[in-house]
Order: structure tokens, then C-alpha cells, then sequence
């Protein structure tokens, strides 16, 4: 710079940084494309009595070539501040979308706005959301509504639920159940049930219809936060929905306290298997939800002392861990024991690389995958004529568990700012011909194959 000058090359290249820099932190580009297609909807805070007290955005998530819509897929964030903006990425996890996309479903993320910490009905608390009688509840079916319209999918207003809660969103996900048990296919209560919140008399607890009984569900709390509300909620669910002969689980996390973890590597196999169980055949007539038969599944100690075919069980069943599966028992019984789950399938190879120039910064290359539906994707190898240049990103995070692409929260959703799938190469000089490819890496350390390689087009 001289005289309060820059040549247009240095200009250029200041321009194409500053764009880089928007398109990673934000992932407003052409090239960056998303699979699929994004939805929201956003309510204001009601005053009229019965109306939700608070205001809540929904993000939705639909695949790409979806037909026909066959479940919504609800990711619930639990109670505070901070559980509402970082519950608000939810819909853009790349691990929970491949679930998703597996069965044709579309993927929801509430955030609701509240204003402050407490988890009681006082002006912006919590609890006016994760009770749903006190509004929730009918703003999730105007939602569900309005996507429909907005999406061209009209099925997303009929079709069932399978509910992930954490905490304050454990207690929404039950008593959602309890309201309309016709509708849910599956549950995973993290951290909170609706038993946990016995001792506030302003909530009472949720009439249990018969038919809530014939939901699966998993109760998956902490091992840290075993004497705490959470931890005494969900084994009291369990214990009671078991009596009643329900296939119901629980899976006590040994690393964690009310932190997500690393639950989603059983959460994530566990509702795949009760979705090919319970969801209708496509293009069938009959599109009510098939019924659970519990003597099919597997049967646990809830220590894991003992594990078997549900027929062959010697203990008492009423007492016993029940599981879809016996992949899901294999799974349940390792994550107990270790608080995740191992893998042994290599993911997919990325695809649709694309490279193009940044003028005098260098080349962009950018890239779209899915994620390893085990084990989700914890990096990226960008090669450059067959040798390897550059990680993305260079050092995964793993705060809450392990190391990912998009680094987890607490609460088991997608940091912000979201990482992008862009490289910039700076080193390549100028008139510089390579062709680049690249590899996934999954979070168990599984490498894909190369991605088929892309070249700079003149």
C-alpha cells in the first residue's frame, strides 16, 4: 500500500479472501451447494392464553429425491439459552440426515427463543415450550402445516414422528407421545422424561393412554447425573413402562453427565432399526404404524450381565433392557460400556468436486459427501495429483465427544460457525495444471476411496 493505495491485483485478492471467508463462516456461495433442500418457519411469542408464550423457529430439512415423504425425524433441543441457539443447527447435521435420507424422512429442528435459564413457567422460561399443553404442541402441528405447503410435500402434515429429545426436549418428546402415541414411531429420551419433573406442581403428569406402551423408546441418561432429576426421571420411566410389558431400554452413559456425548453412534442405529420395524411399506394403503412384537427383540440385564433373544431370556422380562435387535444389543451393550459404539465400514467417497480459480489467492475446491451413518465424518483429505495436500479441517474438534467435521455441542448438534466442505489451495502457482480428489474420513478413522478427480476448466 502507498499514498492510501492498492493495485488492482492486491485489491482482487483482498476481495476474494473477504468472499472465502463468508463462504466458510456462512456457506453463502453457488459452488457450495447443500444436498437437499431447507424450510423454516418462524412464530412469535402468543399472549393469548393456550398459545405458545414463546417465540420458536423451525428449520426443516428435506432430501434430495424424495418422493414421498414417509416420517418427520424431530431433533429437540433442550431448556436455556444456550441449548436454544445451539439446538438451532440441528436440521443441518450431516449425520442425522443420513438417517433421513435412508428412509425418506425429512429432519426437524425446533429453536425455541427463550429469554432466560429457568425451567418454570415465568415469562421466557423454559417450561412454557417443553410442555407442550401450554402451546407447543399445536405450534409443531401448524409447523408441520405450513411445511407441508411451502415444501410441496402435503404428506409432512400426516405422516409419523420419531422423536429425539435431550433434557427439557426428553420431556417434550414423552409427553408428545403420550398425546398423540398413534404418531410416534420411535423415542430417544436423553437426559429427560416426563417423571423427572414429578416434584413441580405445576406439572402435573401426562395421562398415559394405553397405546404409549407400544412405543419403543430409549432412556439414556448420564452416568454423573445418576442421583440428579435426569438420571432419576428416565430410570423411573423405564422401570415403569417396562412393567407394563413396553419396549422400552436403558442405556446409562458412563462418560457423561447431562452432555450429549457420544450417544448419537447408538441413538442413530437404534432408531433405524425401530423405523424398518414400525414404519408402513411404502406406496402400501395401509399407512398406520406396524405394532412392535417385544418377543422379537433382545432382552438385557440393565447391568449387561446377561444378553439374549427375547424368548431365550432367564431373568425377569419386566425388568429387562428391551432391544430391537441384535446389532442394536451388540451396540447397546458396547456404549454401556465404553459410552460409544465402534465401526468397521469405511464411509463413501465424496463426490461432485469442483475447482475454480481465486485469481492471484489461489484454487477453491469444493466437494459434497455423506456422512458414514455409523460414524458420521470427522474429516476430509484434500489430494492433489494423487498426493495428500491438506486436511479439513486441520484439527477436528471434540469437545463433547469425538472429533468431527462438524464439531458437536453439548447438546448434540452441529457448532457454529458450520464447517464447510471448501478448501482454498494457496501454494498452487500461476498456470499450475492438478487435479484434485478427495477422502472422507469417518469419525472411527475409516478412510472412503478417493473422490472421482476434478481439474481447474480454463
Amino acid at each position: 500500500m502507498m499514498n492510501g493505495t492498492i493495485s488492482l491485483a492486491t485489491a482482487r485478492k483482498m476481495i476474494f479472501i473477504l468472499a472465502f471467508n463468508m463462504i466458510y463462516m456462512l456457506g453463502f456461495s453457488a459452488e457450495v451447494r447443500p444436498s437437499g433442500e431447507y424450510f423454516k418457519v418462524e412464530y412469535a411469542p402468543s399472549s393469548v392464553e393456550g398459545e405458545l408464550p414463546v417465540g420458536v423457529t423451525y428449520t426443516l430439512w428435506i432430501p434430495d429425491g424424495v418422493k414421498t415423504i414417509r416420517g418427520v425425524i424431530v431433533h429437540q433441543h433442550g431448556a436455556g439459552t444456550t441449548a436454544s441457539k445451539e439446538g438451532s443447527t440441528a436440521a443441518y447435521d450431516l449425520q442425522w440426515q443420513a438417517l433421513a435420507k435412508k428412509w425418506d424422512c425429512v429432519l426437524l429442528g425446533p429453536s425455541y427463543h427463550v429469554l432466560n435459564e429457568k425451567i418454570d413457567l415465568s415469562p421466557g422460561g423454559s417450561e412454557c415450550w417443553f410442555d407442550p399443553r401450554h402451546g407447543s404442541e399445536k405450534t409443531f402441528l401448524r409447523a408441520l402445516g405450513e411445511f407441508a405447503n411451502k415444501s410441496g410435500h402435503s404428506e409432512i402434515e400426516t405422516v409419523p414422528w420419531v422423536l429425539w429429545g435431550h433434557s427439557g426436549g426428553g420431556i417434550w418428546a414423552d409427553v408428545m407421545a403420550c398425546l398423540h402415541p398413534e404418531r410416534v414411531v420411535a423415542m430417544w429420551l436423553r437426559s429427560g422424561s416426563a417423571a423427572m419433573f414429578r416434584t413441580k406442581p405445576e406439572f402435573p403428569q401426562p395421562e398415559i393412554p394405553v397405546a404409549v406402551y407400544g412405543i419403543p423408546a430409549m432412556c439414556n441418561p448420564g452416568l454423573k447425573e445418576k442421583n440428579n432429576l435426569p438420571g432419576i426421571g428416565t430410570l423411573a420411566t423405564f422401570t415403569e413402562f417396562r412393567a407394563k410389558g413396553a419396549p422400552i431400554g436403558f442405556a446409562q452413559d458412563p462418560r457423561t453427565g447431562h452432555e450429549c456425548g457420544d450417544s448419537r453412534y447408538l441413538a442413530i442405529p437404534y432408531l433405524d432399526a425401530c423405523m424398518a420395524m414400525r414404519l408402513p411399506d411404502k406406496n402400501s394403503k395401509d399407512q398406520n404404524l406396524k405394532p412392535i412384537d417385544v418377543k422379537k427383540g433382545w432382552l438385557a440385564s440393565i447391568s449387561g450381565d446377561q444378553m439374549l433373544p427375547a424368548k431365550k431370556f432367564k431373568g425377569n422380562p419386566t425388568e429387562a433392557v428391551w432391544l430391537p435387535t441384535e446389532k442394536v444389543a451388540k451396540d447397546w451393550l458396547e456404549y454401556i460400556k465404553t459410552g460409544a459404539v465402534s465401526d468397521q465400514t469405511p464411509p463413501q467417497a465424496p463426490f461432485d468436486v469442483q475447482v475454480s480459480s481465486g485469481e492471484e489467492s489461489g484454487t477453491v475446491i469444493v466437494w459434497n459427501a455423506k456422512a458414514d451413518f455409523e460414524s458420521g465424518i470427522r474429516c476430509f483429505i484434500i489430494l492433489r495429483d494423487g498426493k495428500e495436500l491438506a486436511q479439513v479441517p486441520k484439527m477436528p474438534i471434540g469437545k463433547f465427544g469425538r472429533p468431527l467435521f462438524q464439531s458437536m455441542t453439548y447438546h448434540d448438534t452441529p457448532a457454529q460457525p458450520m464447517s464447510q466442505m471448501i478448501y482454498l489451495d494457496s501454494s498452487v502457482k500461476a498456470g499450475e495444471k492438478h487435479t484434485y480428489s478427495i477422502v472422507t474420513v469417518n469419525s472411527v478413522g475409516l478412510k472412503s476411496k478417493p473422490s472421482a478427480g476434478a481439474v481447474l476448466k480454463n
